[in-house]
């Protein structure tokens, strides 16, 4: 039997459902979802990265959109759900090894979510805003990795987006492309062996 040092999961796609917030911020601009992507662009990077304040990004959207945007859409428009079967199967992976979160986020949706207290869930949260790195980049992986004095043979990785599964792998990481808990309880079972 395979024993892991480490647990680490995504929160918004995985512990969460409901959580994506642009296709709702789209609509009151009243632009696509790939042109608020685009009128964003890499300050929504920086914003994730903790690298620039909410205002500060809602100030350089403002002046790629052409029209000041007066509330912080984020927050306004976050309403995440908690996947309760899920938060059983991490409750009884930390009977038994370290979990941790490891999401990449912006300030008014970790605020929400550590005002509500949904990160209690886990032994330690690593979030993008936080940490200075986001997923898919290997410094975000080693960054956690570092953290936890836990080499990446020793670390399993929960993520719904392949992107980050691929890039968890490259490193050695053992990826889990989440899609349901049950899939995952089974998908568990099988690295015990």
């Amino acid at each position: 039997m395979k024993a892991n040092k480490i647990y680490v999961f995504d929160m918004g796609g995985v512990v969460l459902s409901n959580f994506d917030v642009e296709p709702k911020i789209a609509e009151e601009l009243q632009i696509s979802r790939e042109s608020f992507c685009r009128l964003a662009g890499p300050n929504f990077l920086h914003l994730s990265n903790g690298k620039i304040a909410v205002a500060q990004f809602w100030r350089r959207f403002s002046q790629a959109y052409g029209t000041v945007v007066r509330e912080e859409l984020f927050g306004k428009y976050f309403t995440p759900e908690i996947d309760q079967e899920l938060v059983g199967v991490i409750e009884k992976l930390k009977t038994e090894a370290r979990v941790v979160c490891g999401t990449n986020t912006v300030e008014p949706h970790f605020r929400y979510l550590e005002n509500r207290g949904d990160y209690q869930l886990f032994h330690a949260v690593y979030a993008s805003n936080q940490i200075g790195y986001s997923k898919p980049s290997a410094e975000f992986f080693q960054y956690i990795l570092a953290h936890e004095g836990a080499l990446p043979q020793e670390t399993v990785f929960i993520d719904d987006t392949l992107e980050n599964v691929v890039a968890a792998e490259a490193l050695g990481i053992t990826a889990i492309h989440y899609t349901n808990p049950l899939a995952l309880v089974e998908r568990l079972k099988e690295l015990r062996k």
